[in-house]
């Protein structure tokens, strides 16, 4: 009997993953291997091994990782270094997970010897651009199954119905109609379709999972110090803190301040518009904290160089272009940036509010000679701005002449 092919599946253990493997088995006649990535979405994961071995895994053949740690390190904090927002709001939390789980992907399908690879991601979704575009970008030769754009189970109704025909069980909530799909790790919740899908309907409160509501949100603020070392946090409080730990504290506390929702109307890189919720308490702290630190310690060229490229930055995130030249390129650009971005940023965090109240570094530009509106003692001559403005409205000046002659 011939051998059959190996083929490694980023499992959940929801419905579609599920019956994806499934599907995987009977319609394909493939050994399924299950990889499970633990990257903080708050779930228990050993209900992915018990669904897996279930439906026939073998236990050798089911991988959960937990990558919470090599993700806020090589993935998120990164990413921050460079204030990273996709059209102006979006901080990126699934976008970024996706490199990740692909690199597992074809590093397990190398262990195992698969030459294939699945994964859940729609037709119609940026993650599917994602997964497989950092996918060839790590092994050039491997071959990718995507079901939804190849099976006939075209809607809920139908996964449902396949599910029953091969006794796989499904969670109670998804035997109807589920309210919305969530995708989440340790830097965001996402939340999208069905009840969301109207972008003019407003979001009912229940889709909030990380957040609590900021109108009930406690009375008193609280104030938070963050320390920064070549860019990235290592302390809150002045306790030292791991960065999956790091990132853990701050949204605790930024979901105790309802801080980080965004209801968003993005432009996907398959062309549609679509609508999601998102909340991102933590990385909503860590952004504003680190823009306040930038603000003492980089001067003003490479601060506005680094705003530059941040949309060009984000784009390629979104777009599932981590492992390309060209990112590595920026990164490169944006790591130097930060070898003196280092101190301490105080927030106050309040009914969904980040402000900096605070700012301190031992490497920090500010002068407080030079902007001082008492006696400089000569620090600065306040008659040098005179030829600076002159030179500056020098093409000013001719422009306005040739309009005169008009």
């Amino acid at each position: 009997m011939a051998q059959k092919k190996k083929v490694v599946l980023a499992f959940s253990g929801g419905l579609d993953t599920s019956v994806i493997l499934k599907w995987l088995q009977t319609e394909l006649d493939y050994e399924v291997i299950c990889f499970t990535a633990d990257l903080g979405q708050a779930e228990e994961l050993e209900a992915a091994r018990d669904k897996a071995l279930l439906l026939g895994i073998k236990p050798e053949h089911i991988f959960i990782e937990d990558l919470t740690e090599e993700f806020v390190r090589d993935y998120v904090f990164p990413m921050f270094r460079c204030n990273t927002v996709y059209e102006g709001q979006y901080l990126l939390g699934t976008s970024i997970a996706r490199p990740l789980i692909s690199k597992r992907l074809i590093e397990i399908a190398d262990i195992v010897g698969a030459e294939l690879i699945s994964h859940g991601a729609t037709g119609k979704g940026n993650d599917q651009v994602r997964f497989e575009l950092a996918a060839y970008s790590l092994n050039p030769d491997i071959k990718i199954i995507a079901p939804w754009r190849k099976w006939d189970l075209s809607s809920r109704t139908k996964l449902i119905a396949f599910a029953e025909k091969h006794q796989i069980p499904i969670a109670a909530n998804k035997a109807g109609e589920p309210p919305f799909s969530v995708d989440a790790n340790l830097l965001h919740t996402s939340s999208e379709g069905l009840i969301l899908e109207d972008p003019a309907d407003e979001a009912p409160e229940y889709v909030y999972q990380r957040t609590n509501n900021p109108e009930s949100a406690p009375d008193k603020p609280d104030y938070i110090t963050v320390c920064f070392n070549n860019g990235d946090p290592i302390k809150i409080d002045g306790k030292d803190y791991s960065p999956a730990n790091l990132l853990t504290k701050l949204n605790e506390l930024g979901n105790r301040h309802g801080i980080g929702r965004l209801d968003l109307v993005e432009n996907r890189f398959v062309g549609m518009k679509s609508r999601g919720i998102y909340e991102t308490p933590g990385g909503t702290i860590l952004l504003q904290a680190h823009r306040a630190i930038e603000s003492l310690t980089l001067d003003s060229g490479s601060a506005h160089l680094k705003d530059d490229i941040m949309p060009r930055y984000a784009e390629l995130i979104y777009n599932g272009l981590w492992f390309t030249p060209e990112r590595n390129l920026l990164q490169t650009l944006i790591d130097k940036s930060q070898d003196n971005v280092e101190g301490t940023v105080k927030l106050k965090l309040y009914k969904g509010n980040v402000s900096v109240v605070s700012r301190s570094s031992p490497k920090s530009l500010y002068s407080k000679q030079l902007v001082t509106f008492e006696d400089d003692e000569g620090y600065y001559n306040q008659g040098d701005a005179e030829g600076f403005i002159k030179l500056n409205a020098l093409r000013l000046r001719e422009l306005a002449r040739r309009t005169k002659k008009d």
